[in-house]
C-alpha cells in the first residue's frame, strides 16, 4: 500500500469529495484487504457518496477483520437501513449496543414536493 495514496484519499475525504476518495482508496483496499484503516475510510467514502452496495461490502469486511468492533457494526447497520433492510440492521445495532456503542443519529432521507419548490 502506498501511504501517499492513502493520504491523498484522506485529503479528498476531508474535502467531502467522497466519490474521488473512494476511487483512490479502492485499489489500496484491493491490494491490502486486511488494512483496517484503508477499508474503514473506503467504507465511509462509499457511504457518504451513496454507493451503498459497496459501502455494505466494505463495512462487512471491517466486521470480518474485527468482529468486536462495535463502531463497524453500527456503521453496517446504518448502511443496511439506508438500503431499506431494517431487519438485518437490527442485529448489528444490537451487537454495537452490546459493545458499548451509542446508536447513531438517524438521518431523514425523505424529500417532499414542497422541498423541491423554489421561490421566484
Amino acid at each position: 500500500m502506498s501511504y501517499d495514496e492513502y493520504q491523498r484519499g484522506r485529503m479528498f475525504f476531508d474535502a467531502k469529495d467522497y466519490a474521488e476518495a473512494s476511487r483512490i482508496l479502492a485499489p489500496l483496499a484491493e491490494q491490502d484487504p486486511g488494512n483496517h484503516a484503508v477499508v474503514e475510510l473506503l467504507a465511509r467514502a462509499y457511504f457518504h457518496s451513496a454507493q451503498l452496495g459497496r459501502a455494505e461490502e466494505a463495512f462487512r469486511r471491517l466486521v470480518e477483520l474485527n468482529p468486536a468492533d462495535g463502531w463497524a457494526h453500527e456503521a453496517l447497520a446504518r448502511t443496511l437501513e439506508r438500503r431499506n433492510r431494517p431487519d438485518e440492521a437490527l442485529r448489528h445495532h444490537k451487537l454495537a449496543e452490546a459493545m458499548g456503542v451509542e446508536p447513531a443519529e438517524k438521518i431523514d432521507m425523505s424529500v417532499s414536493a414542497a422541498d423541491l419548490v423554489t421561490e421566484p
